[in-house]
């Protein structure tokens, strides 16, 4: 676990510098335009990439400040995957119930899909995806209570 920390720890760093680096880039990119005063200094940094990384380094603070903490409300104890004298089935934890044979995922997945292309192309299909959504959730929830798996 305490790796699992450092490696989200490390990719948080990364992304700062990818940010401080994609930032100044940008500027330096431009600066011919920026000493000129044809353009400011923030007109010539481009936003949306700007923002991304700056938002993957604080998801990656964010997750390996989480595992910080759950490491720590563990007390310290390691998981089986992180001690060398472990066997490869002292860290097979149930997972839950999985049904290989539900097409309800592919149906929401289509829901998703159908409402992103809404908002892509227009929000006449926003409707469609909205009721198809609920449908996929309420099949999904329920699918034990009826047919040929109900409990």
């Amino acid at each position: 676990m305490r790796s699992n920390v450092v490696i989200w720890w490390i990719l948080a760093v990364f992304f700062l510098i990818c940010t401080v680096v994609y930032v100044g880039w940008g500027i330096l990119g431009h600066l011919d335009a920026v000493q000129a005063g044809e353009r400011t200094w923030n007109e010539a940094v481009e936003w949306p990439g700007a923002i991304a990384l700056l938002f993957s380094t604080f998801m990656s603070a964010m997750i390996a400040f989480f595992i910080q903490k759950w490491h720590a409300s563990q007390k310290g104890l390691e998981l089986a995957a992180d001690r060398l004298d472990a066997d490869i089935d002292d860290d097979d934890p149930e997972m839950g119930e999985f049904s290989p044979w539900s097409w309800w995922p592919l149906v929401l997945g289509s829901a998703v899909a159908i409402g992103a292309v809404a908002l892509a192309v227009g929000l006449f299909l926003l409707p469609l995806a909205a009721g198809l959504l609920v449908v996929a959730l309420v099949g999904w929830t329920y699918e034990y209570y009826r047919g040929n798996f109900a409990r």
